[in-house]
């Protein structure tokens, strides 16, 4: 089993490269914030243990041992965090870094022990899926809020976790999982979109709502 450091790692390497794609040693170094030779150093030792396959100037692959561990790790990194929402109502936006750390230190049976007291839930506060205890994980269907036309609705299934800020920001708007958003106007010229949830008008930009995915509803 690989150690802290290396599972931080696999489950980076799957994040990045959507499961299957190959991923640059630049991007990894970019979203774990380390130093390239670091990044060089610990893909050439997962690379020994058969957990990844690298070759230069195209990329670095889960193999499928290294995909099993990357989603039990992205399993208990989910399932903590909606633990903390619902157990201790903390906000979506403080659970990641906590998660973080506990990933690496509880055991199997504890986890397995949250998703029970859970329900088994699907979803983790940001509608991003949970792996199943085999290795089997959803997808999450809709388009994004900038997808949608004037006078559509969607409600929100999914937002971007990689910064808290953002999160931070769509609370103050209101905007959660599960919100119903309506398009009320959008500025020409990729302009601020003017969107209704809970009973106000509010204006997001472009990029923001590129962040978030909605389902459509009628």
């Amino acid at each position: 089993m690989p150690g802290t450091s290396a599972e931080d790692y696999l489950k980076a390497i799957f994040k990045l490269g959507h499961e299957q794609q190959p991923v640059t040693t630049k991007n990894i170094s970019d979203h774990l914030g380390v130093r390239m030779a670091s990044v060089t150093g610990m893909v050439k030792q997962l690379a020994g243990k058969g957990y990844v396959e690298h070759q230069p100037y195209y990329g670095v692959r889960l193999t499928e041992s290294g995909k099993r561990e990357a989603l039990r790790m992205l399993r208990r990194h989910r399932l903590i965090e909606l633990f903390l929402v619902k157990t201790l109502d903390l906000g979506w936006d403080e659970v990641d870094e906590d998660a973080e750390k506990l990933e690496h230190a509880i055991s199997d049976r504890l986890i397995e022990r949250i998703a029970a007291y859970l329900g088994h839930p699907q979803f983790d506060p940001h509608g991003s899926p949970i792996p199943s205890p085999d290795g089997k994980i959803g997808t999450v269907s809709g388009v994004t809020l900038d997808q949608l036309d004037v006078g559509s609705a969607g409600d929100v299934v999914n937002v971007s976790d990689e910064d808290p800020e953002f999160l931070r920001y769509l609370t103050g708007l209101a905007v959660k999982i599960g919100s119903r958003v309506r398009v009320v106007d959008r500025a020409p010229f990729a302009g601020p979109i003017s969107i209704q949830v809970a009973r106000k008008n509010v204006t997001i930009g472009v990029e923001a709502a590129k962040r978030i995915m909605v389902s459509r509803v009628p």
